[in-house]
């Protein structure tokens, strides 16, 4: 693993060299906040060395190093997921990448389907924590020790001064954001009417494909994570409308402008 993370990070600081201290993880339809990125470089993941390509619609397949403001990011516009038939370290391979870069605090963005009620499609949604149902974890297996340990603490999983820099960054721009737990569900197919109701029972208020291993890796690194949740719609029987894909990335679109805005400015506060 550490040979395959060297490798590549080798690879991407020999197309652009690079310090970047924020990476950002753009989900399902999120992609577009890219075009906020100064002097940016794309490299496709096809060229990247144990990268895979993306499958998912909505998902573009490229890492973008660049600028938002002074801060320099690096940018995975698209995610792999364990639905897609790869392994746990193949999924938590990019994030990995992010620390071999130099990446100290990591954004987790998604798209997902909203649980509490009191829910909108078109919310935005800091995570506080999460609620692993996927059956996996990426630490599974021998501990490289190089990375973290053993046991890593889950306790801050979502470090509690980064959720008041998104809120105070947003509520500043005169946005309101829910906050909220995030069920990690293995997929592909969307929750039974069931399961909604028993993951609202444990505690959850929005459910989605992904982050979760992300999230997982990244605390065992030691990096502070923060993760943005956009309900592009609400979760299987409590409306009664059959959930497709493509109104899921209509649906992103329609809040990108709000989306960027408070990312933007997040990210030039972390930065400062």
């Amino acid at each position: 693993m550490n040979e395959k993370l060297t490798t590549a990070a080798a690879h991407i600081q020999k197309v652009k060299p690079c310090n970047p201290k924020v990476g950002i993880v753009l989900g399902s339809g999120l992609g577009d906040f890219v075009n906020q990125i100064e002097n940016k470089t794309i490299i496709s993941y096809d060229d990247i060395p144990n990268f895979h390509k993306t499958t998912v619609e909505g998902h573009a397949g490229q890492l973008i190093l660049g600028n938002v403001g002074e801060t320099e990011v690096v940018i995975l516009q698209g995610r792999f997921h364990s639905y897609e038939g790869l392994p746990m370290d193949d999924v938590v391979f990019p994030t990995r990448l992010l620390s071999t870069l130099g990446v100290e605090t990591l954004i987790l963005t998604n798209a997902a389907g909203g649980i509490n009620t009191n829910y909108s499609a078109g919310d935005l949604v800091i995570i506080e924590d999460h609620i692993n149902m996927t059956g996996k974890n990426p630490l599974i297996g021998p501990n490289n020790d190089e990375m973290g340990p053993r046991f890593p603490d889950m306790s801050k999983a979502y470090d509690p001064e980064l959720r008041e820099l998104v809120q105070s960054s947003a509520k500043d721009l005169g946005y309101q954001m829910q906050t909220g737990v995030y069920a990690g569900v293995l997929g592909p197919t969307y929750e039974t009417p069931a399961e909604v109701r028993m993951l609202r029972i444990i505690g959850a208020d929005v459910v989605g494909m992904s982050t979760v291993p992300e999230c997982i890796a990244a605390n065992h690194i030691g990096m502070k994570v923060c993760g943005i949740s956009c309900v592009t719609n609400m979760a299987s029987g409590i409306e009664n409308v059959e959930l497709k894909h493509e109104d899921i990335k209509d649906e992103a679109l329609r809040v990108m402008e709000k989306f960027t805005n408070i990312l933007k400015e997040t990210v030039k506060r972390i930065g400062a």
